[in-house]
């Protein structure tokens, strides 16, 4: 009961909290971010996004590692190529949605 009373309702847990910070975390980052805006279109191998977005082959497959263990990004094998794709629809949203609002500002 004690317990109870320390805690309010809308309190979040700490899994919940490192988990919306480290979204966050992977959304303050330009790399990631023009990762992500191309994948929403459609699926891509990494020297496909190295060549489109003029980046390293090895900055790609850091920054989609990050974004595969926070579960934002998803591959399929083909023979020896992985095709990435977005995980999270309601992530992609929030971030079309931020893209949309900063060309308005």
């Amino acid at each position: 009961m004690e317990e109870q009373l320390n805690q309010h309702p809308h309190d979040l847990d700490e899994e919940t909290l490192f988990l919306v910070s480290q979204t966050f975390k992977a959304l303050s980052d330009p790399t990631r971010i023009r990762i992500l805006n191309l994948l929403f279109h459609k699926e891509h191998s990494v020297n496909e996004i190295a060549e489109a977005l003029e980046l390293r082959q090895s900055t790609v497959s850091h920054q989609l590692r990050f974004l595969k263990n926070l579960r934002l990004v998803k591959y399929r094998r083909e023979g020896t190529s992985l095709f990435y794709s977005y995980d999270d629809e309601h992530v992609m949203h929030m971030l079309k949605q931020t893209i949309e609002h900063s060309k308005h500002s």
